[in-house]
């Protein structure tokens, strides 16, 4: 039987499901799952039948990275809309877990599996807990005997396992600095007799060398090829920003421990734009990191990340994105993987139902009239951004702090849904500001291929409550397939708040 949460959510919610799930953040907008790793294993209680298995930090202590304790997410790999909080899996002393991954190993001879989570406990680094199913609960097997508070292995930070084809087992670990092992079977915590560590397998960010390593290791094997997925530092001005540590990068080789070839850029997660004049931006909050993998799921590839809300850095939600991966057999082959892009549609690559009543916080562009600025240990925000919210069971989040000149965007909606004119339900609560709210599809400005849909003014002398505005968009009958939206917030009082944006829905007709 589960232990019992020290958490609410986990003793509310424990083994339950969450249908209708699968747009960006794919988890409730209530659940804070960063440095997610994916993983599809069979389901214990349905032999034959398999789910993806998302194993991450838990951002549950507010004011600081991660939490606690960890939780686990699965969903059938036929239906990606069933997400289940499969409950907590690990907790250890009160010790802060970070970023986890988890491996399975089959016994050759029996067929058991057996699955290893390595924790990032912070207190004891190379620990490992061991369980008999892939949801837990995970008991630690690596503690020395005489002082259960010390463990015994070498991994250390945002650790990532492989167990090879061959059942051969690689560790790979590091802040800065790349480190990575095969590991000796038998413990799967401790360096194989005969072998030695690999110092630097791939090049730090402050080290000569492309890779820029900073943390966050993941291993995938595709095909004949090794995959090394990991948090990469970009040079100032790179992609014309500024530095960050918030993408994902790949590299490849032939063998689980190099040497490795540069790949690119996986995801950025500050959401990578252009503006009105071309010039490059972020659409979303820049700065923090983000960390994460690749899954095959279904036949389609996906690259798992989070983002990050409200204004501190302590508040990520887990993120997915649709890739392409391709790769060449045979000594020297390339590997190549697409960028994926920053959007609201997660799982629903089809597009969103406009028709469906949506959580203004899964917005995948909130801007302001001028760029946001780090000013450690807090970002200046001008804008619009996504607000934290914490409420187990309430499945929202607000936009925020909609000034003149803020930017709130939502890709893709699929107007197939939509059958000639409509309106646009927009739950606000005014703040107490005159202004308007423009419609916009495709760009947010005109001279870049904006197509203005409507608009709607927002009154100083309205009450600060939850009010719907009515918005006829009747040129939505000219639409097909998918389009952005945008919502472009005017203010006569430049620094103030228009409005929190709170829903947001397609009606059909004009009401």
């Amino acid at each position: 039987m589960r232990r019992p949460s020290a958490i609410l959510l986990c003793a509310l919610f424990t083994a339950v499901m969450f249908p209708a799930l699968a747009q960006n953040p794919y988890l409730p907008l209530w659940e804070h799952i960063p440095d997610g790793e994916p993983h599809v294993f069979e389901d214990p209680d349905r032999p034959g039948c398999y789910r993806v298995y998302v194993y991450g930090s838990h951002d549950n202590l507010i004011t600081e990275y991660c939490g606690r304790d960890q939780v686990v997410w699965s969903a059938p790999v036929d239906d990606l809309t069933a997400w289940r909080l499969d409950g907590v899996i690990f907790e250890h002393e009160g010790n802060v877990l970070y970023a986890p991954d988890v491996c399975e190993v089959k016994d050759p001879v029996t067929g058991k599996k057996t699955y290893y989570l390595y924790p990032n406990n912070q207190n004891n680094m190379g620990m490992i807990a061991r369980s008999d199913r892939p949801d837990g609960p995970f008991r630690p097997c690596n503690l020395k005997e005489g002082r259960p508070w010390e463990t015994y292995g070498v991994t250390g930070f945002d650790p990532a396992v492989l167990v090879d084809d061959d059942g051969r087992v690689y560790a790979y670990w590091g802040f800065g600095h790349s480190f990575a092992a095969e590991m000796d079977p038998a413990t799967m915590c401790t360096v194989k007799p005969g072998t030695e560590i690999v110092d630097g397998m791939v090049s730090g960010h402050q080290e000569p060398g492309i890779f820029r390593f900073f943390e966050a290791s993941s291993i995938r094997k595709i095909g004949d090829k090794y995959v090394f997925i990991y948090s990469r530092v970009t040079e100032d001005g790179e992609f014309g920003l500024g530095s960050t540590n918030g993408t994902l990068a790949y590299a490849y080789g032939d063998h689980p421990l190099g040497p490795f070839t540069y790949g690119g850029t996986i995801i950025d997660a500050r959401a990578r734009e252009t503006d009105e004049a071309g010039n490059p931006v972020f659409t979303t909050i820049p700065n923090g990191n983000t960390h994460g993998s690749l899954a095959e799921i279904g036949g389609k590839w996906y690259v798992f990340y989070h983002r990050h809300t409200g204004t501190d850095e302590y508040s990520r939600q887990a993120m997915v994105a649709p890739v392409s991966v391709s790769y060449e057999e045979g000594p020297g082959g390339r590997v190549s993987i697409s960028e994926g892009e920053y959007t609201s549609e997660g799982f629903r690559t089809e597009g969103l139902d406009p028709l469906t009543r949506w959580s203004a916080g899964i917005a995948c562009w909130t801007t302001g009239p001028e760029p946001a600025r780090q000013e450690w240990p807090k970002v200046y925000y001008p804008g619009s951004h996504v607000a934290v919210q914490r409420e187990v069971g309430l499945d929202h989040n607000p936009v925020i702090n909609n000034t003149d000149g803020s930017i709130v965007g939502y890709r893709y909606f699929n107007f197939d849904a939509v059958d000639g004119p409509a309106t646009l339900c927009l739950e606000i609560v005014p703040e107490g500001v005159d202004g308007s709210i423009e419609i916009m599809a495709d760009s947010p400005w005109e001279s870049r291929g904006g197509m203005k849909l409507g608009g709607v003014a927002v009154s100083a002398a309205s009450p600060k409550q939850l009010t719907t505005l009515k918005v006829p968009v009747p040129a939505v009958a000219g639409l097909s397939g998918k389009h952005a939206l945008y919502l472009v917030f005017n203010a006569d009082k430049p620094a103030a708040s228009l409005c929190e944006l709170h829903y947001l829905q397609f009606m059909p007709g004009i009401r």
